[in-house]
């Protein structure tokens, strides 16, 4: 049986992990047959935000501990992630991408990744073996792999721009399909960077999914 590392960044779309993206992700998963296990960073989130009223909250919050709300509490820290064990890896969206796992968010094309997210997701591409990055974590990937590899975020110019300048090649995408790199084994789709209903973003989740098991 297949078995896919999962990594999240929060729990909740404005400071975590998109909780549609992930789950529907999860599930995809285990319709195909696949097994999964998450991961997270256990470090403290760039921020908390009130998700009704979009405001920041003074309470400090830790990644890996606000990530178990979604894997009900089936998770380990990423420090414990071993490419060797999984087949292919998957990272839902989610602005925690951005301002926990790296700090996209605020320093875009000077960016970095977490150290421990940077170590885990660079064992992958150096083995080869399978990703899929979704919604905004298409960002990390210039970090991540060697130059030009291409992903979509969908068609946001300025995100574009920031991911081609940290050496990507960007490709405009719908919200309903994938862009595959075959040479790095990269599967990214635009999630909810697009995605207007829960409809449109599992079309492309599903499709990513799908695709990165194929490589396995």
């Amino acid at each position: 049986m297949k078995k896919i590392a999962v990594i999240l960044s929060g729990c909740g779309v404005y400071d975590g992990a998109e909780v549609n993206e992930a789950v529907l992700s999860l599930l995809h998963i285990a319709k195909a047959g696949a097994e999964y296990q998450c991961f997270a960073p256990n470090i403290m989130q760039m921020h908390t935000i009130n998700h009704l009223t979009g405001e920041e909250m003074a309470s400090d919050r830790n990644v890996l501990v606000e990530a178990a709300r979604i894997a009900r509490g089936e998770i380990k820290p990423i420090i414990e992630l071993d490419a060797a064990d999984f087949d292919a890896l998957i990272l839902p969206g989610g602005f925690g991408a951005a301002k926990n796992l790296s700090d996209f968010a605020v320093k875009g094309a000077q960016a970095h990744v977490q150290t421990d997210v940077l170590k885990a997701c660079k064992t992958f591409a150096d083995n080869n073996k399978p990703a899929g990055y979704m919604c905004i974590t298409p960002a990390l990937i210039p970090l991540i792999y060697s130059a030009n590899a291409k992903v979509t975020i969908g068609d946001d110019q300025d995100t574009a721009n920031a991911i081609n300048a940290l050496g990507a090649e960007h490709v405009a995408c719908p919200v309903s399909e994938i862009i595959i790199d075959e040479q790095h084994k990269l599967v990214t789709t635009p999630a909810y960077m697009l995605a207007e209903s829960i409809l449109e973003a599992d079309a492309g989740i599903e499709k990513l999914v799908t695709a990165v098991l194929k490589m396995c």
